[in-house]
């Protein structure tokens, strides 16, 4: 049987597994082990062990739990509220008001939690009940929220860029600063789509006469505003003036933001074993989808598949800005079967060396993968920020979806933008140490 021919065949099979409901690191791992067989018979077993420990023996990797540690305090504490509030005293003079807010809110929370999906259950739990109770247009209301959890895997720290970072080898530090810029480029083009909506439609955000309890004073702004800041300046500016790794940061990161929590916020005991416990749940699922891809990486290896595909893309004789296109437009459908953890770790390893012979700078296509993976998680049907405003709200997945699409399109205009200045992506990191 040709390379080809088995790479259609367990490639179907994949696909099966993840229409039928199999959770994807065993439907990764499946996948891998018929590649392995198909290849090699049972003798090409005998590599699994090392393998195994090449996969999880990895540095960088543990700044994932550190991370999502500290984003648990964040949330288990209560400051996550605090930080909406601050954010809704700041941008509530804006065209849109609380809407503003959630992109405001969600931009912030994202320098902390690294994930789409806690972005989005953070502050959409916090958000959506008061935007109900003032009368806010629910449709565009579940977009701000849908469309700013994307900003927690673009804005450092980022899940998806250390897991693609391990992968190809490179600076997971630049990769963070990386995605600074775009990410504050995305987040100011959500703001004002908002704000053209509700200046054409008034009735879309009725006008407030109170922040979410009330107008705060100064101190009561800083009070909300400047632990946080003072974390998130003391994580990432270690990061980029290169005194600390991103294991090293995230460790600081975790420790310093249990000082905040028990100081400024309701961290008690109880909340801190909620904490620990989301954390271990959280890091296993995302670290076994890893150990998983890497028994792909190894099966393809095996097979021969990036090879294949290699001579593949040189017969079809395609430009830098074709490739970049069919990479788009292959993204884009593969976002609507799959999560984002599960889309790094399946496509990068094929997709890396034919970058590296079109001379694509991987930081620069880290970043436009990180943008093509946001909006996996916001386009029907398995875009998982729908499903978790869903779970979050009363308001109906049809209006959801609907309220996200005009996000969608946003999206494509920063990858126009990523294309035509790539400098958005790679100036803060040529100025690292």
């Amino acid at each position: 049987m040709s390379e080809t021919a088995q790479m259609l065949i367990v490639g179907g099979i994949f696909l099966l597994l993840l229409v039928g409901g199999m959770w994807i690191p065993f439907a990764i791992a499946v996948t891998a082990a018929l590649y392995i067989f198909m290849a090699s018979g049972w003798d090409g077993f005998g590599g699994l062990g090392l393998v195994s420990w090449g996969s999880t023996y990895n540095f960088s990797l543990t700044a994932i739990p550190l991370f999502i540690l500290m984003a648990e305090f964040m949330l288990e504490s209560g400051l996550s509220q605090r930080v909406y509030r601050g954010m809704s005293q700041l941008v509530r003079f804006l065209p849109g008001g609380l809407l503003q807010t959630n992109v405001a809110g969600c931009a912030a929370f994202s320098a902390i939690s690294g994930s789409s999906v806690a972005t989005a259950a953070a502050i959409g739990s916090i958000a959506l009940p008061q935007l109900e109770q003032r009368g806010y247009c629910p449709r565009i209301a579940a977009g701000t929220i849908v469309a700013g959890g994307t900003l927690g895997i673009l804005i450092p720290p980022s899940i998806a860029l250390i897991i693609y970072g391990t992968f190809t080898d490179t600076s997971i530090s630049k990769l963070f600063m990386a995605g600074l810029i775009p990410g504050l480029v995305l987040c100011g083009l959500f703001a004002i789509y908002v704000a053209i909506r509700c200046l054409l439609n008034p009735t879309l955000s009725p006008r407030e006469h109170d922040s979410i309890e009330a107008v705060g004073s100064s101190r009561q702004l800083a009070g909300d505003l400047l632990p946080f800041t003072l974390l998130i300046l003391l994580v990432m500016g270690s990061l980029y003036f290169g005194y600390t790794t991103p294991t090293e940061s995230a460790g600081v990161g975790a420790l310093l933001a249990f000082v905040i929590g028990k100081i400024w916020g309701t961290l008690d005991w109880a909340a801190f074993r909620r904490a620990l416990g989301k954390t271990v749940q959280v890091s296993g699922t995302i670290l076994f989808i890893v150990y998983a891809a890497y028994l792909f990486s190894y099966a393809i290896g095996m097979v021969g598949i990036t090879d294949e595909l290699a001579d593949v893309l040189e017969a079809w004789d395609l430009t830098r800005g074709e490739l970049i296109l069919v990479i788009i437009v292959f993204y884009t459908l593969l976002g609507m079967l799959m999560d984002s953890i599960g889309m790094v770790v399946i496509t990068v390893p094929l997709l890396y060396p034919i970058l590296l012979d079109y001379g694509i700078d991987p930081i620069w296509f880290g970043v436009l993968l990180v943008v093509l993976i946001e909006l996996g998680q916001i386009t029907p049907p398995a875009g998982l920020n729908l499903f978790v405003v869903k779970s979050i709200s009363r308001i109906g997945l049809s209006d959801i979806i609907k309220g996200a699409l005009p996000f969608c399109a946003l999206l494509y205009v920063l990858i126009a933008l990523l294309y035509w200045f790539p400098n958005l992506a790679l100036w803060m990191p040529s100025g690292m140490h």
